[in-house]
């Protein structure tokens, strides 16, 4: 089938246009068009959008540059000549000086004049009635939106439950039925009276019916779930300073006049003007298209929503929200024509396409040989000249169970299942911490074979404190429930002073009071530790602040690895200080703090010995910080910091525990064929360290620099990749590289975490990019697949998990539906040519059809993951979907139930003693029991594709159960109580016995069909899988190959203990 299948191949992530088109252009035979396509992308509809994006980013392009070009050239008089805004009452009673317009319109343009006229950000914060330092009072929220609007954009309405309704009656099938059953209505009443002419066609009707509604609520549902994560996934928070301390707040509950706190890698929430801050770098790319990113300062303060912040930090104040942005405008159109279909829906629809044509085949085939017959039977009968109306009402049935064998047999519901499957994982992802932004990464997850990962706050807990520090050349533990163990250090007062000043004055961390008034510290944990050391010995942030006048600050960032701050001493001397990674910020160094705290140059033997020491604590699983300062010799500021000529002055190692359960994820995954290597921007000997702990790094394995990787020619990388477990002090250029080699040489399916801006590039080009929730910046989220909302390594174990059950949960319900319908078909044609007549009704198809599909996805596909799943080898890329193994299971299955149905059709009346009027009535009533039981069971033995035990966790799943029991159910109602309608008739207890011990005999079937061999050389598993390890070792020493029927002869010849026999059934 895999030939087949050529036209339905795209990539999971990114697939180009041609790949997406070619098989929108192979698929044939659709019933239901509007369904079956409903998660599949509108490309017409996305070029549009996209010719929007591009005229709206030009028109943005021409307000930026033209308009601010031409505004250089305006004299005081044509500034007079600005539109004038007039001031509402409403907006003066509200307590505003300025009109929504003018507002917006003054960011928006550029307009730098008319700032200017407004009094500069002083008097725009005047105007909308805040406070730059206090910010707005959240009793004034309401007031502001009222006036201003409210940040959110326009989106489509929800679909309401009766437009699924609506959209399931599109089948096309369906809809002939409804047609047939309605002439079926008239015809049997104008021969057979009231009521009785209308049964079978109300029968077909009431089956509509109930397969409408049935379809409805499932996809309903889903719509639900879908609508959840979406909202999950625009769930945005932002720093702003409200009621005068800093808080979190939903970007949706931002209004203008908040002051908003900006950093590197987050989105700007809404327009604004700039405050303060310090070498703040936005990226309006996604906005107007330009990638020079733009320097944002007090002459060039304007700030447009949906920019990115590149580097550095600052204030703004909000001045236009939701709609009245330009970002507002462009948004309605980035999710026009829908998200790409994954790989599994496409693949799934080309196999609905192929059965489809067979089936449609078959139908016509089996039309036409009923039709042949009943002409033939006229004619030898003599009455091919005599028409009557029960004649057409015969006709009729024929062409309706034609029509009823397509809705069978064409499986709109597989590609659906995969969407019903993946809906399912998302929802339960997101209660494990696991956001899903994309549909096609849950899938692509079941098939990773390689995991980059960060080490902080991934593998480790990111609550760092100060475990050690070296000052004064002296070592010193701290412990932080006691001050004390470090000023019993013969410390004088100016090192201390100094070491407050490298603390407190360089630091991104602000003392912000809590709703009850408590005091928290805010900034990423490295910071806080640092800054909490400081209060430990007894420093005070505020008078530090006080006293020293910042002048300019380079915030941290993953390149740099470094934060630098420059500010005025009390006297006006100028003082620079610096901290970051050990070995860069102690190359900046060339004196040093003796041990009785005085100035020295830093000699060879003195750094060794200090390298030394970051060694040892880096040994220690600690992070290494070096503190420097240095006093400027002009006082002149040209807003540059030095990066030579500081002094050491201390060196701290922090600690960040390994988080509980990551070694134990980490064999998880390396059982699972899942490669685990640690990347990071930390000193080797730390990485080293947390590797071991963790269990990532072994014997065999390498740690190398990023330094060292990145100069390597393409063979000596070809030759070191494989053996990496470790990349320490590397760049997000780094990562990328690894990455894009690890998917290029290797072919490997590479799952990489991110949380920086500078990671954006990595997350992007890695088959399934994981962003920190915690961590994670906004940039890096808006990049990633999958966001690991607690940041935990164990989550991302979850998410491979989950994406293995999928693609094994999709191939279960493909097994069962692909049985149900080579049965179908099969009995209905073999028995038209050889009766003349359907065993199976047009109502009872409808039934059957609703089994397989609907209840059979949300039975099947819906299955909960097990831990056998993470011992086995991932899917490979190309790997067949439909195996040998599932096709052993189907053509087994249904050659039994063909088997015994073929019987009861020729036969039946003879073998159950059956005599009387109502004979056949009763045999073709026992058939549909059958074969309904035959597929109750046949369900229960889809399971599970290879193992025996098919019935473990089985009670655990209650959807399935459900699924199981509404069945049943249904299936009594209809034998008992609807016969009028179904054309069955009551059976007897023992019938119905009969029926169910015929249904249950497949599963000793099935037991027997997992014991033939069907893989002869280097078996794998019917998903792809190699052979569990245990089970390798045991056939190892046991010297047999790897297949179901050699372990169970051997076990039955060589009488196994029970703990053997345990192992075998649970294969």
């Amino acid at each position: 089938m895999d030939n087949l299948l050529k036209d339905f191949e795209v990539e999971h992530k990114n697939p180009s246009e041609v790949a997406l088109r070619r098989w929108r252009k192979a698929v044939s035979i659709v019933k239901n068009p509007s369904r079956r396509f409903r998660m599949v992308a509108d490309l017409d509809k996305r070029s549009e959008a996209e010719g929007k994006k591009r005229s709206i980013q030009e028109k943005i392009r021409t307000a930026l540059y033209v308009r601010k070009a031409a505004r250089l050239f305006l004299d005081a008089e044509n500034a007079a000549g600005r539109p004038e805004y007039k001031i509402s009452d409403e907006i003066k009673e509200a307590g505003f000086g300025i009109d929504p317009d003018e507002l917006t319109s003054v960011v928006r343009d550029h307009d730098i004049m008319g700032l200017k006229t407004n009094g500069g950000v002083h008097g725009i914060a005047q105007k909308v009635s805040v406070s730059l330092d206090e910010g707005v009072h959240t009793s004034d929220v309401s007031t502001r939106q009222k006036i201003y609007g409210f940040n959110r954009y326009k989106e489509k309405p929800p679909r309401s439950f009766f437009m699924f309704v609506w959209e399931a009656l599109q089948d096309l099938t369906l809809i002939i039925l409804m047609i047939c059953a309605l002439v079926s209505i008239g015809v049997g009443i104008a021969t057979e009276g009231w009521p009785k002419g209308m049964y079978d066609g109300l029968g077909i009707i009431l089956s509509i019916f109930l397969v409408v509604m049935v379809t409805a609520i499932s996809d309903y549902n889903q719509s639900l779930q879908f609508r959840d994560l979406d909202r999950e996934k625009k769930r945005i928070s932002i720093q702003v300073i409200r009621d005068g301390r800093r808080q979190e707040i939903s970007i949706y509950d931002l209004v203008v006049g908040d002051v908003v706190q900006l950093s590197i890698g987050d989105i700007v929430p809404a327009d604004g003007i700039y405050i303060s801050g310090y070498s703040l770098v936005i990226d309006e790319s996604s906005l107007s298209g330009e990638s020079e990113p733009v320097n944002i300062y007090e002459s060039k303060p304007f700030i447009l929503s949906g920019t990115k912040v590149q580097d550095g930090s600052g204030k703004m104040i909000v001045t236009a929200v939701g709609m009245r942005t330009e970002w507002g405008k462009l948004m309605e159109t980035l999710n026009q024509g829908g998200e790409d279909e994954t790989p599994l829906q496409v693949k799934l629809n080309g196999v609905a396409t192929i059965i489809g044509k067979i089936g449609l085949a078959f139908a016509v085939l089996t039309f036409l040989v009923l039709t042949g017959r009943f002409l033939v039977e006229k004619a030898i009968h003599k009455e091919f000249t005599d028409w009557s109306s029960s004649d057409a009402l015969t006709l009729l049935n024929y062409f309706a169970i034609a029509v009823t064998i397509i809705v069978v047999a064409v499986p709109e519901g597989l590609p659906l299942a995969v969407t019903l499957s993946l809906a399912f994982a998302m929802k339960k992802l997101m209660d494990e911490k696991a956001l899903v932004r994309h549909l096609s990464a849950c899938e692509t997850m079941g098939s990773a074979t390689c995991i980059c990962t960060d080490k902080t706050g991934t593998l480790t807990t990111n609550h760092m404190v100060v475990d050690k520090i070296w000052i004064c050349e002296k070592i010193e533990d701290i412990k932080c429930s006691n001050s004390e163990s470090i000023l019993e250090m013969e410390i004088s007062e100016s090192v201390l002073s100094l070491l407050f000043q490298v603390i407190f004055q360089n630091t991104a961390c602000e003392i912000s009071k809590d709703e009850n008034g408590k005091n928290t510290i805010l900034g990423t944990p490295t910071e806080k530790a640092l800054f909490e050391l400081g209060l430990l010995l007894g420093g005070d942030f505020d008078s530090q602040r006080k006293e020293f006048q910042m002048l300019n600050v380079e915030p941290f960032n993953s390149v740099r690895k470094k934060m630098s701050a420059l500010v005025a001493l009390p006297g006006g001397e100028l003082r620079a200080f610096c901290k970051g990674a050990s070995e860069i910020v102690l190359k900046m160094c060339d004196k040093i703090l003796d041990d009785s705290g005085k100035v020295v140059p830093l000699s060879e033997e003195q750094i060794l010995n200090i390298s030394d020491i970051i060694n040892s604590f880096a040994s220690d699983a600690l992070r290494t910080l070096c503190l420097a300062y240095k006093d400027l010799d002009d006082p002149v500021y040209d807003g540059s910091i030095p990066d030579f000529g500081y002094t050491l002055v201390a060196v701290v190692g922090i600690k960040d525990p390994v988080r509980p359960g990551v070694k134990d994820a980490v064999q998880t995954c390396l059982a699972a064929g899942i490669t685990v290597r640690m990347v990071t921007g930390d000193n080797i000997n730390t990485a080293k360290a947390i590797a071991k702990e963790c269990g990532i790094l072994t014997e065999d394995g390498v740690a190398i620099e990023g330094p060292e990787f990145r100069i390597m020619s393409p063979q000596q990388m070809r030759e070191i990749i494989p053996k990496i477990q470790v990349m320490a002090r590397s760049l997000p250029l780094d990562k990328h590289k690894l990455v894009t080699n690890l998917k290029n040489m290797f072919k490997e399916v590479v799952a990489v975490t991110g949380d920086g801006t500078n990671d954006a590039p990595a997350l992007h080009e890695a088959d399934i990019g994981l962003a920190m929730g915690i961590a994670g910046t906004e940039v890096a989220k808006e990049n990633a697949d999958v966001i690991i909302m607690d940041d935990n390594f164990r989550t991302i174990v979850n998410v491979a998990k989950w994406g293995r059950a999928v693609y094994i949960n999709i191939q279960k319900f493909v097994q069962f539906q692909l049985t149900v319908n080579v049965v179908a078909l099969v009995i209905n044609f073999v028995s038209a040519c050889f009766t003349g007549s359907a065993p199976l009704t047009a109502v009872q198809l409808l039934w059957v059809n609703m089994i397989m599909d609907t209840l059979g996805a949300l039975a099947l596909a819906t299955e909960p993951p097990n831990d056998g799943l993470m011992k086995r080898a991932p899917v490979g890329r190309g790997a067949s979907f439909i195996t040998k193994t599932m096709w052993r299971n189907i053509f087994g299955q249904s050659i039994y139930q063909l088997i015994i149905l073929a019987v009861l059709q020729f036969d039946g009346k003879r073998l159950l003693r059956l005599r009387g009027p109502d004979a056949t009535e009763i045999v073709n009533t026992v058939i549909f029991n059958t074969f309904v039981f035959c597929q109750v069971f046949n369900e229960i033995n889809s399971r599970d594709i290879e193992k025996i035990n098919i019935v473990r966790g089985m009670f655990s799943s209650w959807i399935f159960l459900g699924v199981m029991v509404i069945t049943v159910a249904f299936q009594v109602i209809i034998v008992e109580f609807l016969g009028t309608f179904a054309s069955t008739v009551p059976l007897s207890w023992q019938m119905w016995l009969l029926c169910i011990v015929i249904g249950a005999v497949s599963m000793p079937i099935a037991v027997v069909l997992k014991c033939i061999p069907v893989e002869r050389e280097n078996p794998k598993q019917h998903d792809g899988y190699d052979a569990l390890p245990l089970v390798q070792t045991w056939l190892k020493r046991e010297e047999l190959s790897f297949s179901p029927p050699v372990l169970f002869f051997s076990f039955l010849k060589k009488k196994k203990t029970k703990k053997t026999k345990k192992r075998l059934f649970d294969m």
